[in-house]
C-alpha cells in the first residue's frame, strides 16, 4: 500500500498537540493528528480544571479537550485514532506507521505524546483517579482544602508536592517504602521544618480503599513488623515521577537521561531538522495545561517557518496571530 504524503503530522492530542493543530490548521498546513488510546491526554482523567485561563467557574477536563479538538477540526485538522508503531527520521519526508498498517510520509512532525505519571500499580489506585487519587498537586490541591491527605514518594517531587499541598490541606503525611528518603538534603529539611507535614516511612502501600466512590483509606504493610495497617485519608497524591512517552522513537532524537526530548534554545526544534516537540514530552518542570498549550502554539509557528524555508535563527519573529 502506497504511503500518504502530508505536510505535517502531529503525534498526540493533549493541550499541546491540540493547540498545535489549531494553529497549524489556521495556517493551511492541513495537519493529520494521531490520537493514542487516551485522546485528549491526562486532562481527560481529571474532573474540574480551575486554572486554565478564560474559565471563571472552571471547566471539566474532558470538556476542555473536546472543545479544543472541535476547534482544530473547524479549521481543517484531521484526526486518526491509533498508535504510532514505528517512525523513520533518517531522511525527509519522514516515514510514520500507525497501527502497524497505515503508512504516511510527512515533511514535518510535531511530537506531543506527553508524559505518563508513574503509578504504584496497586488495587484501587487507577480506579479512583479523579476521585481522591491524583498525580498533580498543582492541578488538584485546591480541592483538598482543610483535608487530611497522603503523599506517596520519597524523592524531590514528593517533598515539593507535599510542601505545596500544605497551603490547602490540614495535614499532609508523606508515605515512603524505605526508612530513608531519596530527596535532596535541602528538600528533606524544607519538608521536615513544615509543621503540617507528618511522616510514615518504611511501609509499602498495598491497596486504596473507597467509600461512596471516593478515597477512604490506604492499606499499607509495615516492612519492619510485617503487620498491615489502614490509614484513613481524604486524598492520595502519587509522586513517584513521570515517564515521557518517547520509547516509540527508538533513540532517533536527542533526549535527556530520563527520556524527555531536548529542544533547541527557546524554540521547539529537536535534534532532527523538521521534527518539533511540545508539551510534557519535552517539559519535565512545569507540566501544566496552559504551558503545554503555549508550547503547542510555538511548535506550530516553528513548523510554519520551517516549511517556508526559514532557518532556526529566523524563528524568533512570526507574522501568525
Amino acid at each position: 500500500m502506497a504511503s500518504k504524503h502530508l505536510r505535517l503530522m502531529i503525534l498526540g492530542t493533549g493541550p499541546a498537540g491540540l493547540t498545535a493543530a489549531i494553529y497549524a490548521a489556521r495556517a493551511n498546513l492541513e495537519p493529520l493528528v494521531i490520537e493514542g488510546n487516551e485522546p485528549g491526554g491526562q486532562l481527560t482523567l481529571t474532573t474540574e480544571v480551575e486554572n486554565f485561563p478564560g474559565f471563571e467557574d472552571g471547566i471539566m477536563g474532558p470538556e476542555l479537550m473536546n472543545n479544543m479538538r472541535a476547534q482544530a477540526e473547524k479549521f481543517g485538522a484531521e484526526f486518526e485514532t491509533g498508535w504510532v508503531t514505528s517512525v523513520d527520521l533518517s531522511k525527509r519526508p519522514f516515514h510514520v506507521t500507525v497501527n502497524e498498517e497505515d503508512e504516511y510520509e510527512a515533511d514535518s512532525l510535531i511530537i506531543s505524546t506527553g508524559a505518563s505519571a508513574r503509578l504504584l500499580g496497586i488495587e484501587g489506585e487507577s480506579e479512583l483517579i479523579g476521585k481522591g487519587v491524583s498525580t498533580c498537586a498543582t492541578c488538584d490541591g485546591f480541592f483538598f482544602r482543610n483535608k487530611r491527605i497522603l503523599v506517596i514518594g520519597g524523592g524531590d517531587s514528593a517533598m515539593e508536592e507535599a510542601t505545596f499541598l500544605t497551603k490547602f490541606a490540614s495535614e499532609v503525611t508523606i508515605v515512603h517504602r524505605r526508612d530513608e528518603l531519596r530527596a535532596s538534603k535541602f528538600m528533606q529539611e524544607r519538608a521536615k521544618e513544615n509543621p503540617k507535614i507528618k511522616w510514615l516511612l518504611n511501609v509499602t502501600p498495598l491497596e486504596v480503599h473507597e467509600k461512596d466512590n471516593k478515597v477512604h483509606s490506604l492499606e499499607v504493610l509495615d516492612n519492619e513488623t510485617g503487620e498491615k495497617r489502614i490509614i484513613e485519608t481524604e486524598g492520595i497524591f502519587v509522586a513517584i515521577g513521570h515517564s515521557p512517552n518517547t520509547e516509540f522513537l527508538g533513540g532517533q532524537l536527542k533526549t535527556d537521561k530520563v527520556g524527555y526530548i531536548v529542544t533547541e534554545g527557546v524554540t521547539t526544534a529537536t535534534s532532527v531538522e523538521g521534527v518539533f516537540a511540545c508539551g510534557d514530552v519535552m517539559d519535565s518542570r512545569y507540566r501544566q495545561a496552559v504551558t503545554a498549550a503555549g508550547s503547542g502554539c510555538k511548535a506550530a509557528l516553528d513548523v510554519e517557518k520551517f516549511l517556508e524555508g526559514s532557518s532556526t535563527h529566523d524563528w524568533s519573529v512570526s507574522s501568525a496571530n
